[in-house]
């Protein structure tokens, strides 16, 4: 379910909070912005999971996509990240207007700050269409 504003464990996690925590200046975060800003849906997600086990998923995951030739943005950094963070981690999604893009965000137990982000395409570019002028 997307909301426009998302109640995180009693807090509400507005737009523009959102829009501060991806400010942290890398090249997935500053797509995570640019998506939400240009009109992205979002969601972040009640409860925490531990961040060793999404580790171990996102390690499976950049596998799968490197075999498949899915493109990515910071997964690799997103999984070293969340091997070394030793607490519970909070889970939320952006999903660009067009849905071609799937920002996963990994956020600190009360949404606070952002640990980790990555980026996998949902779609792949096809070849140019010609003009049908």
């Amino acid at each position: 379910m997307l909301y426009s504003r998302i109640p995180t464990g009693g807090v509400v996690m507005e737009r523009e909070q959102l829009e501060r925590l991806l400010g942290g200046g890398d090249d997935t975060s500053s797509a995570a912005l640019s998506a939400l800003r240009a009109g992205a849906s979002y969601v972040i997600w009640d409860g925490t999971t531990s961040p060793k086990s999404l580790a171990a998923v996102y390690g499976r995951r950049l596998r799968h996509t490197v075999r498949r030739g899915i493109e990515t943005l910071g997964l690799a950094r997103a999984m070293q990240r969340l091997d070394l963070y030793d607490r519970p981690v909070r889970l939320g999604q952006i999903r660009t207007a067009d849905g071609t893009w799937v920002f996963m965000l990994f956020l600190t137990e009360d949404g606070g700050t952002l640990i980790a982000c990555t980026g996998v395409r949902q779609t792949q570019p096809g070849p140019p269409r010609p003009d049908t002028c």
